[in-house]
């Protein structure tokens, strides 16, 4: 099988797994209990949330952890925009359904939402943003790097709109933590969210960062887990599986330029277009890519009867039939946005797998005769 959906979840790595069944046999205690068991399953946990921090260049006591991407998402959002003053929030159309979810709970309670579209190049136009700031928005929720099409966003210039108007500002970087350098805005938030499974770690567990200085209300008041922010018993064993993938990590930068330009390349006479931002606003491991006249799941389907691994799109969208939000924001018709497909690169990755994946999609091609 060859597997190129890094961008939906990539398998644990042998040292996350052996790290998660060592903490899960040696430190099975409640990290809230009094007692020896509980004091070494929360030695554990502080060193995590230290790592965590260190990685981000955070302030530890704002590292959270949470059961995922999505629930680091929620929590952020809903907490920072209900602690707040204002009513009116601004995210973009293509972020994560996590995001959206948030958006319209707020929008239920009154909040007035402002999506904006992005680009023809697939990222937020950063004077639009700030036109559309006013005196009661107490919200930005922008992306660092779209799931869908791999389009790195502006998060420096937005993190310095947001502080010039001591608006708070959340970004998720599910997608591009330990693949950029998220230390070169990270003191300039007030929120960040992240996750396990997309780095070789367990699904089922992630982190947020929320800023201690921002004031917040916690969605369930009354937990006492995490700063009262997130309840439950934490799952050691997960987060230290984590922080393991954490440090072991390497994003391969240059091998991943070198596929993605491989693909483009035997793809180049084809009726595939690639739909991606300019350079450094491009993340390399994800790419979108529309086949004229062929939906997306087709593409993904017949890959699949080669054993090759592709996506149509974020798996959190999987069930949408109106195609993929990132196109649909940056302007193209429901019928493109239908024909759109991902492929997304990882640590197995091998440039002998792209090629049979540019070869395969030719020989599809030619088949049906477009």
């Amino acid at each position: 099988m060859i597997y190129l959906d890094y961008a939906a979840s990539a398998p644990m790595s042998n040292a996350a797994i052996n790290a998660y069944s060592d903490a899960a046999k040696l430190a099975f205690g409640n990290t809230s209990s009094l007692h020896d068991a509980g004091g070494k399953a929360a030695l554990l946990l502080e060193n995590a949330r230290t790592i965590i921090a260190d990685k981000l260049g955070v302030n530890k006591y704002g590292v959270i952890f949470t059961g995922s991407g999505t629930e680091g998402n929620l929590l952020a959002i809903l907490s920072l925009a209900r602690g707040g003053k204002g009513k009116h929030i601004i995210t973009s159309d293509a972020e994560h359904t996590s995001v959206h979810a948030a958006m319209n709970t707020l929008e239920r309670e009154g909040y007035e939402i402002t999506k904006l579209p992005f680009t023809d190049n697939g990222i937020i136009d950063v004077e639009l943003l700030e036109k559309s700031i006013r005196n009661d928005t107490v919200l930005i929720s922008i992306q660092h790097v779209n799931s869908e099409i791999g389009t790195i966003q502006p998060v420096e210039k937005i993190a310095q709109i947001a502080n010039a108007y001591d608006i708070p500002y959340h970004v998720d970087c599910v997608q591009s933590f330990c693949k950029l350098d998220l230390k070169s805005f990270s003191s300039n938030v007030d929120a960040i969210t992240i996750s396990a499974h997309k780095i070789g770690g367990p699904k089922g567990c992630g982190a947020v960062y929320l800023n201690p200085k921002r004031r917040v209300l916690p969605v369930f008041p009354g937990v006492t887990h995490e700063r009262g922010l997130r309840g439950g018993t934490v799952d050691t064993p997960a987060i230290v599986a984590m922080v393991t993938a954490i440090e072991e990590y390497e994003y391969r930068l240059e091998d991943f330029w070198k596929y993605r330009i491989k693909l483009k390349e035997l793809l180049k006479h084809s009726p595939c277009s690639f739909i991606e931002g300019k350079g450094e606003e491009q993340l390399p491991s994800i790419i979108g890519i529309c086949l004229e006249g062929v939906e997306g799941q087709y593409v993904m389907l017949r890959l699949n009867e080669d054993e090759i691994c592709i996506s149509t799109g974020s798996a959190c969208d999987i069930n949408s039939a109106s195609g993929t939000k990132a196109i649909l924001a940056m302007e193209y018709n429901l019928s493109k946005a239908r024909q759109f497909f991902r492929v997304s690169f990882g640590v197995g990755t091998t440039e002998a797998e792209v090629e049979k994946l540019g070869t395969t999609l030719l020989k599809m091609i030619e088949e049906l005769n477009i």
